[in-house]
């Protein structure tokens, strides 16, 4: 039995490093970093695919790993979607299913002398990456969530977004752009027509996405570009330099200044959470 037609598909989403590459990567390296894209799988209205938190958290993830010595991970693809669960498609995982994946990864790329993991969070309903972080660094173990709601504010600026992170909240100008930048061939017509905004969504984890809107997009998509989206991935490169320096220093818990990124004059020379979305 045969499908409903050809499916797009995006290549490139699996790393192709052998294990001497990580090796050779690290050699220079007080302590080696892990990049692990952590997305979703759930709807963003008639016009991006369901993996669109997933491909926006990968882009993310490999301009960080064209800009500086990480190791790459293959995403989670499947996470925590519950508020978009009455639309077809919608598939996730529990809280805790997706707390011990990660933790898990990050004991296993322990044992393998990958001792710093970071997660590039592509969906803003993964609120339990938030915990993890919090709880592996009281711990004692190196882990951060990345990008931060400042990383996204910087890069929205910088890019031209016109619309506030309040209002681009799913399936809007930010992601859309990203997609027509890294993955044209995703991005389904009609996304010039669908805006649709509600600004007021106090009561989303009890009554769902759908309670605020019928198409499941909430921003502003007709302003998407791949221009934008090109500068965003770059911003947000440059963002990481903070990042990479606090996590590979001798002691990121002492009494200092925490770095902060120059984003005006582009990516950091030296390797070159998520408060936004549903």
């Amino acid at each position: 039995m045969s499908g409903s037609g050809t499916r797009p598909t995006a290549y490139g989403l699996l790393p192709a490093d052998t294990t001497q590459d990580v090796r050779t990567r690290g050699a220079d390296l007080s302590r080696q970093i892990a990049v692990l894209p952590v997305g979703s799988f759930e709807q963003h209205g008639p016009f991006l695919p369901l993996a669109t938190d997933t491909l926006v958290a990968c882009a993310i993830a490999r301009e960080i790993a064209d800009a500086y010595p990480v190791h790459l991970l293959p995403p989670v693809t499947i996470s925590c979607s519950h508020e978009h669960a009455a639309w077809p498609g919608t598939v996730s995982i529990s809280s805790v299913t997706l707390h011990a994946v990660v933790r898990d990864v990050a004991a296993s790329l322990r044992r393998s002398g990958v001792d710093v993991l970071v997660l590039v969070n592509g969906h803003g309903g993964n609120y339990v990456l938030g915990n993890v972080v919090q709880e592996s660094s009281a711990r004692g173990e190196r882990m951060a969530l990345f990008p931060a709601a400042e990383d996204w504010e910087t890069a929205r600026e910088r890019a031209g977004v016109r619309t506030s992170l309040l209002t681009d909240m799913h399936a809007g100008e930010i992601e859309t752009s990203i997609l027509l930048h890294a993955h044209p061939e995703m991005v389904r017509a009609g996304y010039e027509s669908a805006d649709f905004t509600a600004d007021d969504r106090r009561h989303l984890l009890t009554v769902g996405m759908s309670a605020y809107t019928a198409s499941g997009v909430i921003g502003r998509p007709s302003l998407g570009s791949a221009e934008k989206g090109k500068e965003l991935l770059t911003s947000l490169a440059a963002s990481f330099g903070p990042y990479f320096s606090l996590l590979t220093s001798a002691d990121p818990s002492a009494n200092s200044p925490i770095p902060t990124a120059d984003t005006g004059s582009g990516r950091e020379d030296e390797g070159d959470g998520e408060g936004r979305r549903g």
